[in-house]
């Protein structure tokens, strides 16, 4: 049994094709993750901003 040439450069072309799909796959994942941390980032700002601006400040004082 011998290995040609032609049989080493399909193979590394599917291992190449494989690559590039797990590579599209992850960068999807990569993308929807920052994506999901910059809205919650968002969120908690607009929160926190909202928070500061509608504090009711009470003074109490003792008569006696």
């Amino acid at each position: 049994m011998s290995v040609e040439r032609a049989d080493l450069e399909a193979k590394l072309r599917e291992i190449r094709e494989i690559v590039d799909e797990t590579k599209g796959a992850a960068r999807a994942g990569v993308v929807a993750a920052v994506g999901a941390v910059g809205i919650a980032l968002l969120v908690y700002l607009l929160g926190r901003r909202k928070g500061k601006k509608g504090k009711a400040r009470v003074e109490v004082y003792r008569l006696g």
